[in-house]
């Protein structure tokens, strides 16, 4: 018995805009089932923690594992990805709504929001710097151990 693979060049030229709009579709919809099961099990346990934050490392364990391989989510992933702006959208309309609250507290609001970043982006730079020092120590302990193993 021989198996047949497809590919998207296999598929009629018609077919092949269908095939990937479908992929994309069940792909979006397994990263849904991800999210939903995260988020029931965080509410049935009563965790501290976004549903959202449990999806999100259940999702790398099962990446990096290999248990789930990357391809079967990637269409979907980065589909959501290109869109992710369409998802602030509701965000913006209820800040819209609150604009008594802005118009009393806007200062405070964005010194947070400013400060914040600025917390951030010097996080992001210290661990940097520190992951930088460490693969340069670990390239320079490589090159001494292969130094040391052909003088000896």
């Amino acid at each position: 018995m021989t198996t047949t693979t497809f590919s998207m060049q296999t598929l009629p030229a018609g077919v092949r805009p269908v095939a990937r709009f479908a992929r994309i579709a069940v792909q979006s919809a397994a990263l849904a089932v991800v999210w939903y099961v995260a988020d029931f099990i965080v509410r049935r346990l009563g965790l501290p923690v976004p549903g959202g934050v449990v999806g999100l490392v259940a999702m790398l364990a099962l990446l990096f594992s290999g248990g789930l391989p990357a391809r079967w989510i990637k269409s979907g992933a980065d589909w959501l990805l290109s869109d992710m702006l369409l998802f602030f959208i509701p965000a913006a309309v209820a800040a819209v709504q609150y604009g008594g609250l802005f118009r009393e507290d806007g200062w405070r609001l964005a010194l947070v929001v400013v400060a914040g970043t600025l917390m951030v982006m010097v996080a992001v730079a210290f661990a940097v710097e520190q992951a930088a020092r460490l693969e340069r120590r670990l390239a320079l302990r490589r090159v001494r151990v292969t130094r040391h193993a052909a003088r000896a």
